[in-house]
């Protein structure tokens, strides 16, 4: 049975009068179409025009998902946890997290999608998407859940639901603390943000290549690293860092 929970009404976007941005973006339109019924007018001028609307459009969009994601994070509630995983631990599943986050990021212009891909190792991408054409993906990958008495299909939807779950949860910087279903998909606990920002910091401070890095790592992305080894990875890049002073 799901614990009981309190889901607060998200709160509507404010309603602001046009933005810099956008009333800058319909001034150039305007432009645009004036010199585009003048036939003398030379057609690269028009196209950097154009470039130069799409740029302040890309903007505004970006700064409206930004926006939108981050009171949707201020927002949401703690989740319930509904499901028993890994040594009878209890954890919110991915039903749980849906019946909290969808009306409330809704009301908010988000809504996501997930793309997947399978080789050795399932791969789950959320791409969270703001009604202002801005979006943004990211991607986590693990192995097919062989554990119990699963069989083919079944160890391949176990862990694409806890994917889905986990790659949602980041896209939203929500936190899911005391999760150990990754234990019961094979995977293990992953790294959290904080965790995910210290080795990208780290990766900066040493000119490293993130996707040697996680080649190293055997992982496909840095949120796939098991928290198990934060500290092998840290440990690792700061020792370049020390050779690099030397």
């Amino acid at each position: 049975m799901s614990q009981a929970m309190e889901i607060r009404t998200a709160q509507p976007v404010e309603t602001m009068p046009l933005a810099p941005a956008a009333s800058e973006s319909a001034a150039i339109l305007s432009v645009i179409e004036r010199m585009a019924m003048n036939p003398e007018m030379d057609p690269d001028r028009i196209e950097r025009f154009i470039v130069l609307k799409e740029r302040i459009d890309a903007a505004a969009a970006k700064k409206a998902f930004d926006a939108a994601v981050a009171q949707a994070k201020a927002t949401i509630p703690p989740v319930a946890k509904n499901a028993t995983g890994h040594n009878n631990k209890k954890y919110a599943d991915f039903s749980a997290y849906a019946k909290v986050v969808d009306p409330i990021i809704s009301a908010l212009g988000l809504s996501y999608r997930f793309r997947t891909d399978q080789s050795d190792r399932i791969t789950v991408t959320c791409v969270l998407t703001h009604e202002g054409g801005h979006s943004e993906e990211n991607s986590l990958a693990g192995p097919a859940d062989a554990s119990g008495s699963k069989n083919a299909i079944q160890a391949i939807g176990s862990t694409l639901t806890y994917l889905q779950r986990y790659t949602l949860v980041q896209a939203l910087g929500l936190a899911a603390s005391g999760d150990d279903d990754g234990n019961a998909a094979g995977m293990g606990e992953l790294i959290d943000a904080e965790q995910v920002a210290v080795i990208r910091g780290l990766l900066d401070e040493t000119n490293s290549d993130t996707a040697k890095f996680c080649q190293v790592m055997k992982v496909d992305g840095l949120p796939s690293i098991p928290a198990s080894k934060f500290k092998d990875a840290v440990a690792k890049l700061n020792a370049k860092k020390a050779r690099a002073a030397q």
